[in-house]
């Protein structure tokens, strides 16, 4: 039986490329440029890439790109664009908890979740973190979102997450402040019309938790920001009013 995310990825492509939080692409990724310094020479892994969106702009400003995904259906419509895009994104499946490619990266991105934080453990997200700290070689970077726990403490989460929703309806909400997980019903209308109902948990994460588990993998520096869809910032400091946060950290 699959997993919700599993399900709410399947077919859901094109649905999900009309979706609000996916529009601060081109932004997201001069962000990261200028992380890299503009230096074309460093190889980019994208982890839960989806439909490629930043793998494809990535590789249109020059950047040699890997994506990885766990959907079929996302990987095809992103193999779709990139030959659109007349650009070369070498795109793979695989489970972000089972992958290592040995220091082969000087930046892996895991960006709009990317897998992390969608999974039913602790141990789980870790794994992922872990994969890809394995994945990087001395003094490469890790850039990645995640969901901010100080952000349902304070706010609603029923308005965010419908916010400017395009194939997805989210209801019966609930937060648990001892584990920092927000359990959800999701509406979903995918690319065929087929409406799906799902239970989904999502685990959100203190920054103070983040810096201990990075550290715990090795990385010397870590910083974290605000992560707004679109406006991504040095300047912004993570706050209750974000709902996820940016990390940029380096081995």
């Amino acid at each position: 039986m699959k997993k919700w995310y599993e399900e709410l990825f399947t077919d859901y492509a094109r649905t999900y490329d009309q979706e609000a939080f996916t529009q601060g692409t081109l932004q997201e990724v001069g962000f990261i440029e200028k992380e890299l310094r503009k230096n074309k020479r460093v190889r980019i892994l994208d982890v839960g890439c989806g439909t490629g969106r930043h793998a494809i702009e990535l590789a249109r400003r020059g950047y040699d790109v890997t994506g990885l995904d766990l959907s079929p259906s996302q990987l095809k419509r992103a193999e779709e664009k990139a030959r659109a895009a007349g650009v070369r994104v070498k795109f793979i499946r695989k489970d972000a908890r089972a992958f290592d490619f040995r220091g082969r990266f000087g930046l892996v991105i895991m960006l709009c979740e990317g897998g992390f934080s969608l999974m039913e453990t602790d141990e789980m997200n870790f794994l992922i973190l872990e994969n890809c700290a394995k994945s990087l070689g001395k003094g490469g970077k890790f850039i990645f979102s995640t969901l901010n726990a100080l952000f349902p403490l304070v706010s609603s989460l029923k308005q965010i997450l419908n916010e400017g929703a395009v194939g997805t309806k989210t209801s019966k909400i609930s937060f648990n402040i001892a584990t920092l997980r927000e359990n959800s019903v999701m509406e979903v209308k995918d690319d065929k019309g087929k409406k799906k109902i799902l239970h989904c948990s999502e685990r959100f994460y203190m920054p103070s938790e983040l810096s201990w588990m990075l550290k715990t993998l090795g990385f010397r520096k870590v910083e974290i920001f605000g992560g707004t869809i679109g406006k991504f910032s040095r300047k912004a400091r993570p706050s209750p009013k974000e709902f996820e946060l940016l990390v940029v950290t380096e081995k």
